[in-house]
């Protein structure tokens, strides 16, 4: 009988760090309307708040990255659990426009950005040889279901006795997690003398580290090299639509769009939650993908039928039909992050694997300039227009264009990196 790996414990510690970081993170658009209500502050200003999280969380992740590199992958872990925690424990004495910004803006930005941008990548090269795309899929697929899946759960909390008892179900997720990442989670195989999952022994330079480097000197580095890359810039952009059309438009805003076509609240977390539990299964399947066939041609797909399905989402709304509006929550879910593996395979291949998860950070960086634009001007288009049914067809068509900028990538060979 084949001996268990301890690999597999470090996945499911970070799948479930991970969930929790994103349902912290993500549970902003359960708090817009309570904290507009509540506080008297404008839509524009809330938005604006999230809209800081998410540019911060994103641009925090090369950083993040070198960080690991110089300080351990443990004790960045419970660092930014910590600031999670302390964030959602400040929120409860909230009470200005500026507290606001300081504790869902740049606390749970920071806080949240390790465990949603580079740790997947960080796991997936530091414990697993074989198997290294579907680790990545698992754990990209818990970035967005974490996001998502316990919705449904705040929204009720949220309506059924207050927005602060919400907070106090994910602040409590916070800190069990830090015990769980404290007792289980190891920086590298070595420090219990393992090989990673599919190496058959140790090797000596493994052993090497980067304590004596500059973390600040080390991201910017990467980056100065990515700029003056071709493929550095297609996957960037390709990404900054991403995040665009994901996490900063449909995680921030598709509840209260639905709110508006008259659908209860609770019902419309419940779609963002089914679309978890459905990316959950998307996601997976595409880390597999990533290790068979051409990352290019996935990312082309999974963009082209992204953009078609927020280009139906307005229509299927002004229906009125539940039903329509669970087939979008099922096809869209299926492909909510599963850009993610083939993006990390491609900057594998184009950097190598030392320099991917700092370059891959990057990449993110720009995933959520788009989600900050699209958090921040889906307030804007609302307040504009009393609808945001021009900020869904505008992202559908920068989808298309997305799909199109991949193909320029150079031809991909999953068994190039192993």
């Amino acid at each position: 009988m084949r001996k268990f790996h301890y690999s597999w414990v470090i996945l499911a510690v970070t799948f479930i760090a991970i969930i929790v970081a994103g349902i912290i993170r993500s549970s902003s658009g359960i708090f817009l309307d309570p904290f507009e209500s509540e506080f008297g502050w404008g839509r524009p200003t809330i938005s604006f708040a999230f809209a800081v999280c998410l540019f911060l969380y994103g641009f925090s992740g090369p950083f993040m990255a070198a960080f690991v590199e110089v300080f351990g992958l443990k004790r960045m872990m419970l660092f930014s659990m910590v600031i999670l925690s302390v964030g959602l424990g400040l929120t409860f004495v909230m009470t200005t426009e500026w507290q606001l910004i300081l504790i869902w803006g740049i606390m749970l930005g920071i806080g949240s950005g390790l465990f949603l941008t580079v740790l997947s990548t960080q796991v997936a090269n530091r414990w697993f040889v074989k198997r290294r795309g579907l680790a990545v899929g698992i754990l990209t697929a818990a970035t967005a279901t974490g996001q998502l899946i316990l919705l449904p759960v705040l929204a009720n909390f949220v309506e059924n006795y207050s927005w602060r008892s919400a907070i106090l179900l994910i602040f409590v997720l916070s800190v069990l997690m830090l015990l769980v990442i404290g007792i289980f989670m190891k920086s590298w195989p070595r420090d219990i003398g393992l090989a990673p999952y599919g190496q058959e022994a140790m090797q000596v330079e493994e052993a090497q580290t980067s304590q004596t480097r500059n973390p600040f000197k080390m991201a910017i580095s990467s980056l100065l090299e990515g700029i003056r890359v071709k493929e550095f810039w297609l996957l960037a952009g390709s990404f900054f639509i991403c995040g665009l059309s994901t996490s900063g438009l449909i995680g921030t805003h598709f509840i209260s769009y639905c709110i508006s076509f008259g659908i209860p609240l609770v019902t419309a977390a419940a779609m963002l939650s089914f679309m978890g539990v459905f990316d959950l299964i998307g996601t997976t399947i595409s880390g597999w993908l990533s290790d068979r066939y051409d990352n290019r041609w996935l990312l082309f797909w999974y963009y082209t039928l992204r953009g078609i399905s927020l280009l139906f989402l307005p229509f299927a709304l002004a229906e009125g039909s539940y039903t329509w509006l669970v087939i979008f929550s099922i096809f869209y879910g299926l492909d909510w992050i599963a850009t993610v593996p083939p993006t990390i395979g491609l900057t594998r291949q184009k950097f190598g694997i030392e320099k991917s998860a700092m370059m891959y950070g990057w990449i993110t960086a720009s995933h959520q300039v788009g989600a900050g634009v699209a958090a921040y001007t889906g307030g804007i288009v609302f307040n504009v227009f009393g609808s945001y049914m021009w900020a869904f067809l505008l992202a559908g068509g920068f989808c298309l264009l997305a799909s199109l900028f991949v193909i320029l990538l150079k031809k991909h060979n999953p068994k190039e990196l192993v």
